[in-house]
């Protein structure tokens, strides 16, 4: 059996300090009845921090913007009834000797699965995909509200007690739409034809949060090349297009970035490094220096896709994340429905219990368990 002694190192950098590698993912729950979470919700985080999950990071909660959701059940982070419930959830996770971030969030112009409308909606061209029209682009004064937004949801974070935030920059939701060529077509300052140009409303979002919370609150971003509109997407093509992207987010004042992957021991370049080279995370840390985060189908037998038509995914290894994570490739895992299907599963891989982990079953997504 492989050690798992890595996976359970502390963790420390210049702003966060954890008391190991494991990360709860950004899982999306919808079941926030109008937009608030509750008692289900605090003890469904408490349980995970009761049972040796480092970080745990919320489904995304979103930010005071008209339509800003794109499904009825997913949680605001604005208003008192909500941000009320959030100081539910911080102090539950505290109380059980866990830290916590929220996910904070846009969906953009993303549909709803169910058919939910939530009335006028941000894109940055009118578009949700790049033959896809969705709603109107954004005005500069819509692009302001929506910064301001995101500040404020960042101050909130941390005048509650949080001890991070993580930015959704990624699958193809609002921020990563202003990233990708398919879906921004602008022409001012917020467009134009290299990824460094569009990062800017990214970049700019970030610096608003970053002055809202000060020099030494961890700020974290989640990041991805794949789209829910196109799974094949890619931001960057090269690693210089990676540094492109990057850097202006990096500069804004990004501390940790979470790379998003369907399978995270895919290589991102294999054409420079081979078909056992660095992923995503692994070169986001090189050409950033910055501690990085991997994630995607850790502990089961395939991505979680499958989950979206229904399907089981059985408890699988993790020889290879330890592989990894012994190379130096990133600093953090975060595990999806793996932890979703078993609070305990942080727990049975330091205790060396394999035999007892839970498959994932998609019936987990309807529960609060």
């Amino acid at each position: 059996m492989v050690s798992t002694d890595i996976l359970f190192q502390p963790f420390s950098s210049a702003k966060l300090s954890l008391p190991n590698r494991i990360v709860m993912a950004p899982m999306t729950r919808n079941m926030s009845p109008d937009g608030v979470p509750g008692e289900a919700n605090a003890a469904y985080y408490r349980r995970r921090a009761e049972h040796a999950v480092g970080l745990i990071l919320s489904e995304g909660t979103v930010v005071d913007r008209p339509a800003s959701r794109n499904q009825p059940g997913i949680p605001f982070f604005h208003g008192d009834a909500a941000l009320a419930g959030w100081q539910g959830v911080i102090d539950a996770v505290h109380a059980a000797g866990g830290k916590m971030g929220p996910q904070i969030w846009h969906t953009g112009g993303a549909r709803s699965p169910d058919g939910f409308e939530p009335g006028k909606v941000d894109t940055p061209s009118g578009l949700n995909g790049p033959d896809d029209p969705r709603g109107e682009p954004m005005s500069e004064e819509d692009i302001a509200d929506t910064i301001a937004a995101f500040a404020r949801a960042a101050g909130d974070a941390k005048r509650l007690g949080f001890d991070t935030l993580e930015i959704h920059g990624a699958h193809g939701y609002l921020i990563d739409q202003f990233f990708w060529s398919g879906t921004n077509r602008r022409t001012d300052r917020y467009g134009g034809p290299t990824i460094a140009e569009r990062a800017r409303f990214g970049a700019e979002i970030v610096s608003a949060m970053r002055e809202a919370v000060g020099p030494d609150f961890p700020i974290l971003m989640r990041l991805s090349q794949w789209k829910q509109q196109d799974y094949s997407a890619r931001l960057a093509n090269t690693p210089d297009e990676m540094e492109q992207w990057l850097t202006p987010l990096v500069d804004a004042g990004v501390d940790i970035l979470h790379c998003s992957q369907r399978r995270f021991w895919e290589p991102e370049f294999p054409e420079i490094d081979g078909e056992d080279g660095l992923n995503f995370a692994g070169w986001a840390r090189k050409i950033t220096s910055l501690p990085t985060i991997s994630v995607g189908s850790v502990g089961l037998s395939s991505d979680f896709f499958t989950a979206f038509a229904g399907e089981a995914s059985q408890a699988a290894g993790i020889d290879r994340l330890v592989a990894r994570m012994e190379r130096g490739e990133f600093d953090l895992i975060a595990v999806g429905r793996a932890l979703l299907a078993d609070a305990r599963w942080a727990e049975k891989i330091r205790d060396g219990q394999d035999d007892e982990l839970r498959d994932f079953d998609a019936a987990a997504l309807a529960t609060l368990d």
